[in-house]
């Protein structure tokens, strides 16, 4: 009897893991506010510590108490034969939603947001598996000691929007390729972009309230180093800030619970909330928004150019009207937030009303029942 019970507890293990697998498919988003992240701030990218890491850009995080916060970009030590894809924020049902960036054998969509560096909206334009070496495109890379490089110029979207659908979001749908790549089995951030996340949450400094969207420490050479010369300070904010009109806990209560699913194959999927409050919970992100052209972040205006000035993005143009989009991607892996209210079904049988009763006495004229 006892070994039947153990048999039994490993199956029941066995099920639990692969449905844990299974459902990292998927990306739920847990964080949800009700104001919109500022513009992603203009820096240039700090040299790469060596062979074998790969660039993460900097995004905007969420902190319960202070509101958001920026998490510098940084390098970091890459599985071999994978890629990062950045998480990225949804609109979708009144609310901004977190789709949290992940590990996988391709890129996957992260919300059309230009996060520059090769991440220019759709697919990762930064470098390439070539074995088991890296290989960076000095175009849009800042690389001096490795070998493994090559030169490629990719197209310039010049946009610091740091969010997905909405007024003023980046209007982008997903590709095929991309939902496709968010179907595929994905990695969690490692333990050192964690970390790091963390990390920043503790500095003032790097909350928006404090730099107006323009962060002292944009970038760093590795994670969680945030001193020294491999430090790099915002250029300046990618647009003009402005503070939001509701505090951090006006704008995260009376927030309807996320539904937003990664994509319009997952719309099944609930959010459930992060266990850190910058950290949506990850199941696998599908793509869901069309990504925009590839960005090289340091080519001056909209166009191609030959001439490429690596590592830099640039600030989005005041004159520039803002793409607008009524629903967002959802994530992960990622894709459109499909959150619709439950609505009551309409009963399909309905009992015929009795007969009224008979009147002994004759009805008044003029008020029949």
């Amino acid at each position: 009897m006892k070994m039947h019970r153990s048999v039994r507890w490993l199956v029941f293990a066995a099920m639990m893991l692969s449905l844990s697998i299974v459902s990292f498919g998927q990306v739920v988003v847990g964080i949800s506010v009700r104001v919109a992240p500022p513009a992603l701030p203009v820096y240039t990218q700090p040299a790469g510590p060596g062979p074998g890491y790969m660039w993460t850009p900097g995004y905007w995080a969420w902190n319960n108490d202070a509101g958001y916060y920026w998490v510098p970009g940084t390098w970091v030590v890459a599985p071999v034969g994978l890629l990062w894809t950045p998480g990225y924020w949804g609109f979708g049902d009144g609310v901004y939603g977190w789709h949290r960036g992940y590990w996988g054998s391709h890129i996957g969509f992260y919300g059309g947001v230009n996060y520059g560096f090769g991440y220019g909206g759709s697919g990762f334009g930064g470098g390439e598996w070539r074995g088991g070496s890296f290989y960076y495109n000095r175009s849009v890379t800042n690389v001096t000691n490795v070998t493994t490089v090559y030169n490629k110029t990719v197209i310039v979207n010049e946009n610091h929007v740091a969010f997905n659908g909405g007024e003023g979001g980046v209007s982008a749908r997903p590709t095929h390729e991309e939902e496709v790549a968010g179907h595929e089995h994905h990695r969690e951030p490692l333990a050192a972009q964690t970390k790091h996340e963390h990390m920043a949450s503790q500095n003032k400094q790097n909350f928006a309230s404090a730099n107006h969207g323009r962060p002292a420490v944009a970038a760093t050479a590795k994670p969680g180093e945030f001193h020294g010369k491999g430090v790099v300070a915002a250029k300046s904010a990618g647009a003009p800030y402005k503070a939001p009109a509701m505090s951090p806990k006006q704008a995260r209560s009376s927030t309807p619970a996320a539904k937003h699913a990664s994509t319009s194959t997952s719309a099944n999927n609930k959010s459930k909330p992060a266990s850190h409050p910058s950290i949506a919970l990850n199941k696998n992100t599908t793509a869901s928004n069309k990504a925009n052209t590839n960005h090289s972040n340091s080519v001056n205006g909209k166009k191609t150019q030959n001439t490429v000035h690596a590592n830099e993005t640039h600030a989005a143009k005041a004159s520039a009207p803002p793409s607008n989009s009524s629903h967002p991607a959802s994530q992960p892996h990622q894709s459109a937030s499909k959150s619709t209210p439950a609505l009551k079904p309409v009963a399909q049988h309905q009992s015929a009303p009795k007969p009224a009763p008979q009147q002994h006495s004759a009805p008044k004229q003029g008020k029949g029942r």
